[in-house]
């Protein structure tokens, strides 16, 4: 959540910030519904006060104090329900985009920052379907639409890519975990992901618990309610993990194959740091991410994306987009975030420091998804149909060469 008291001390800065997110109204339905909350805080003190009296009280002081508790108690319920309120309104505010982040709402508005690699030139490019070994009739039999199996050496491929990453991340520092993939409402709310991202989530209500999309949650559920060591920061975590998505909303958009279902295995590097080096962190994240790309040998660009196309944790996020041959431009393999002290502050995760105890800030990025698998069989396809893998990938099991 946003820091209320900076808020109430510059209205207009979190305004104009938020009005890029697209959120300056209900930025100021929260500071009304504080501003009530904040008028019956000294009406409130003030009758308690009344009720604290020395000595014996006289009849005339007994009947004053019964007359305060009444309106005491009926104060009480009005602040009640209006920090109820406040505290609700809160939540659904976003945080405010780094002024670095560009302006705009949609996808078509980031920022291309640089490209590196060229496209290989492929006369007539096959899709992924046709390059691996998916099953997706199979799937859909079993699970439902925008399942898949991925079988035989295209399994093989995906598991090496994601050792691949957690050995790089592992040799940056980066503490390996494999994290709950079921988490309570708590951990979705801490990291933003509730109230604004619920209708993706799968839910199972017998047991009050959530699948998580990424990692992400259960990384930033670690340490929640903690007090911190500012001599341990940063913490790095690199977390594997199966994801799910329900992909609400997304029928017809890139539907076919394996570009976009509802489960897929992902590597994500998580950081608690020091707010006066989260930035300098977020740029050495995005680094990581190009370090691993590159060494697949994926053609691809970095973008900034747009300060209204960020979900409501991110401060600033940069997307690294592969070339896909089968689709003949580039699409998003990871994204690296930088959310400030926005999850912190809902998950009570804070650092004692020179100045007392403050947030951290948190950072994830995507190290390896299975995106990527559908990348390196497009771009490394041959003309009769087989696939060349990365030499980096052999030594994690996958095969050189594919063929179906």
């Amino acid at each position: 959540m946003i820091d209320l008291r900076a808020a109430r001390n510059d209205p207009e800065l979190f305004r104009l910030a938020l009005t890029r997110k697209g959120s300056a109204e209900i930025f100021d339905t929260l500071m009304e519904a504080d501003r009530r909350w904040l008028t019956l805080v000294p009406q409130v003190d003030e009758l308690r006060g009344r009720m604290k009296l020395k000595g014996k009280p006289s009849p005339e002081q007994l009947a004053e104090m019964k007359q305060a508790k009444t309106d005491l108690l009926r104060l009480e319920e009005k602040l009640a329900a209006a920090e109820s309120e406040r505290d609700e309104l809160l939540a659904l505010v976003p945080n405010p985009p780094h002024e670095s982040a560009p302006d705009g709402l949609s996808e078509e508005d980031a920022v291309e920052l640089r490209r590196v690699g060229n496209p290989p030139e492929i006369s007539s490019p096959r899709g992924h379907l046709e390059l691996g070994r998916f099953d997706m009739d199979r799937a859909a039999r079993l699970s439902g639409s925008r399942f898949g199996y991925m079988i035989g050496d295209t399994a093989l491929l995906a598991l090496a890519l994601y050792r691949y990453a957690l050995d790089i991340l592992v040799e940056k520092g980066f503490l390996a975990v494999i994290p709950p993939v079921l988490v309570r409402e708590e951990a979705m709310h801490g990291t933003g992901f509730f109230p604004t991202d619920k209708v993706n989530i799968y839910e199972i209500p017998s047991d009050q618990l959530f699948l998580t999309g990424t990692s992400e949650v259960a990384l930033a559920g670690l340490h929640m309610t903690e007090m911190l060591d500012e001599a341990e920061l940063p913490l790095r975590y690199a977390g594997y993990s199966t994801c799910f998505r329900r992909e609400a909303g997304a029928s017809g958009k890139e539907t076919h194959g394996m570009f976009r279902v509802h489960q897929f295995e992902k590597v994500e590097m998580f950081v608690y740091a020091n707010p006066e080096d989260s930035w300098q962190e977020h740029e050495r994240m995005v680094e990581i991410e190009e370090e691993i790309v590159q060494g697949l040998g994926l053609p691809y660009r970095v973008v900034n994306v747009a300060a209204g196309d960020l979900g409501a944790p991110a401060a600033k996020k940069y997307d690294i987009e592969a070339w896909f041959p089968g689709q003949e431009r580039y699409r998003e393999v990871t994204s690296c975030s930088n959310t400030t002290d926005y999850q912190a502050r809902r998950l009570k995760v804070r650092f004692r420091s020179d100045r007392g105890p403050e947030p951290v800030h948190t950072l994830n990025g995507t190290a390896a998804v299975g995106r990527m698998v559908l990348a390196l069989l497009e771009n490394g396809q041959r003309e009769d149909g087989s696939v060349v893998v990365p030499e980096a990938l052999g030594h994690f099991g996958a095969p050189s060469r594919i063929t179906r």
